[in-house]
């Protein structure tokens, strides 16, 4: 009886199918194909950068961490998309959290930027040009910055912000939640679920969806995410390198670079030297790629960093980029006749192993 029932029920079924029209179904729902995503592109950076990680440089329309301690190359390749996203007319947009910017460096790295002077005093008294910037006076919190990211993609929509736009976030781990600030305590447990909340649930989401092709813009974040050395779990274990501010980015993001070592920046300093004079010229640092989602490449190698960008480390490179700067460091140092050293810095950066850094 039960099988009779059942070959009842499909032939009912079938009859149903055979004069059902599913597209015409999606259509009254409004659920027509919009499955497709644009072809994937780049955001290149240097010619170093890319022959040692094996990638064209930064992927649009997606989550980037560039991760790291303190001083190993994160900015410079933050820099180096900023650059090169003003020449194909892709909006940089600055949101300086960390405080330790440098105008003076940006410039030296190749963005085009209007010094404002003062005409009384001739002093710089601003900067603009293709791109938007601002910092703490401004962004106070993780909210804030969340908040100010989704007002300029809803500009974007309304059609006031006809531009690709390139999120540069330094750093995360930065600034706290709402929550911390109204209490007066910087609680990483109320910072994490922040991020989470905002970022996870939100923001990340806006990015991801603008690689779509029924989006007319790709938009894409890069942060800067500081880093601290957890201590292994057991004797026989490892040491875990953790990212500042938890791991909400890390799980949305698509594309992880992680600069120098996990318990330390391990950094090589190259210096030209005379007497008591130095000049510090580059650093020699380790680049991996930890996460791709992308295309799958995860590489690992050297990469010098300059204030110019970055190397390649091999005599060559380095040979001809000490004669393009030889005159400038004789003139600091008194002289053409220096010599070029290099100290480890393998010891410096060393970071808490019990605690995240408050």
């Amino acid at each position: 009886m039960a099988k009779k029932k059942k070959s009842l029920s499909e032939a009912v079924s079938s009859e149903i199918q055979s004069s059902f029209s599913l597209d015409s179904f999606k259509s009254k729902k409004g659920l027509t194909s919009k499955a497709k995503f644009k072809e994937q592109e780049w955001i290149p950076l240097s010619k170093a950068y890319q022959e040692v990680t094996s990638v064209p440089g930064i992927p649009m329309g997606h989550i980037v961490l560039l991760r790291g301690h303190s001083d190993t190359g994160k900015t410079t390749a933050l820099l180096e998309t900023a650059v090169e996203a003003q020449k194909r007319k892709i909006l940089p947009v600055f949101i300086i959290t960390e405080m330790k910017w440098n105008w003076e460096h940006a410039i030296q790295m190749g963005l085009k930027v209007n010094e404002v002077v003062d005409e009384t005093t001739g002093e710089i008294v601003d900067y603009n040009g293709n791109f938007i910037y601002v910092d703490r006076e401004t962004i106070h919190s993780i909210e804030d910055v969340a908040g100010f990211i989704l007002d300029l993609i809803d500009e974007q929509k309304k059609g006031n912000l006809p531009y690709d736009l390139l999120f540069l976030w330094d750093s995360i781990g930065s600034v706290p939640c709402e929550m911390s600030i109204k209490s007066n305590k910087n609680n990483n447990e109320w910072n994490a679920g922040a991020m989470s909340t905002q970022f996870g649930n939100s923001v990340n989401q806006r990015i991801t969806l603008s690689r779509k092709e029924s989006s007319a813009f790709t938009n894409t974040l890069v942060c800067i995410n500081k880093v601290w050395t957890a201590k292994a779990e057991s004797p026989m274990g490892k040491p875990k390198l953790m990212n500042k501010g938890g791991f909400a980015m890390w799980f949305d993001s698509t594309f992880v670079v992680t600069f120098g070592n996990i318990m330390n920046a391990g950094t090589s300093k190259i210096k030209a030297i005379k007497g008591g004079k130095q000049v510090e010229f580059a650093k020699r640092v380790n680049v991996q790629i930890d996460k791709n989602h992308i295309n799958g490449m995860t590489t690992r190698g050297k990469i010098v960093m300059t204030p110019h960008g970055f190397i390649l480390d091999d005599d060559k490179d380095l040979k001809k980029y000490k004669e393009t700067h030889a005159e400038e460091w004789a003139a600091i140092l008194g002289g053409g006749d220096f010599i070029i050293a290099e100290e480890d810095q393998s010891y410096n950066d060393i970071t808490s192993h019990t605690d995240e850094p408050q």
